[in-house]
């Protein structure tokens, strides 16, 4: 799967967190990684965050599944979907012992976005954070399909979850004033989410199609959201 910063017009990044590359290159190939190897190492990689200098002016700031532990989730989703499958058995094994884990996680996650990008700005004071937030996963009215094989009730609360944390996300970048904005990912995808005829999605679903990953958006999915980064690189 082409990753969507691969859509992003040569000229217009300089900066990529996502391999240890230097900062003031020109754009490369964006991947979708974890935040967290921005400031602690990945393997022999050195932290990203040493790839950031004085003279650094734009970072984009993908976050991936693994935020939020999407993979693992949409596993559970679909294993304990059989057990109701008219209910919300994962909502209710995510939200046993009356606290919700993934909403905790959205908070976890939510702390370290806050980190990160004090780190960016400690490095790079006159840098501008683009935060790119999740796509429409799932279909915004909650209503589910058969492709998907998760409970039907259990679509509302994971688009919830989206939700909640794409509001995390935006919280975290207007913090940072002119120094952040959020590209908001999530609006352009509507209706092109994993449950929509094939011709129509831009999210795969858990059967995906040849040459794309499960949960993850297609070459249209891509292509939306390197439009609404770039809305943003562009914003004055």
């Amino acid at each position: 799967m082409r990753p969507y910063g691969r859509q992003l017009p040569r000229s217009d990044l300089r900066v990529r967190l996502d391999g240890g590359a230097q900062a003031h290159v020109r754009r490369r190939h964006l991947q979708r990684r974890h935040h967290e190897q921005l400031l602690e190492p990945a393997g022999h990689q050195r932290p990203q965050v040493d790839t950031l200098t004085p003279r650094t002016r734009l970072v984009t700031l993908p976050l991936g599944g693994n935020d939020v532990g999407f993979s693992s989730v949409l596993a559970t989703c679909a294993r304990v979907a059989a057990t109701d499958r008219d209910g919300t058995p994962c909502k209710q094994y995510f939200t046993a012992g009356g606290k919700d884990v993934l909403a905790e996680r959205v908070a976890t996650m939510e702390g370290r976005v806050h980190d990160v990008l004090a780190e960016i700005k400690r490095r790079s004071p006159a840098v501008k954070v683009i935060v790119v937030g999740y796509p429409a996963l799932f279909p915004d009215n909650g209503v589910g399909c058969a492709e998907v094989p998760f409970a039907k009730g259990d679509f509302a609360y994971l688009r919830d979850t989206t939700k909640q944390a794409n509001a995390a996300l935006r919280r975290q970048a207007n913090a940072e004033g002119a120094h952040a904005s959020y590209a908001d990912t999530y609006a352009p995808t509507v209706g092109h989410d994993m449950c929509q005829p094939r011709e129509e999605r831009w999210i795969e679903s858990l059967t995906p199609a040849a040459n794309t990953a499960a949960a993850h958006p297609n070459a249209s999915g891509q292509f939306a959201m390197a439009v609404a980064t770039l809305r943003q690189i562009y914003k004055p």
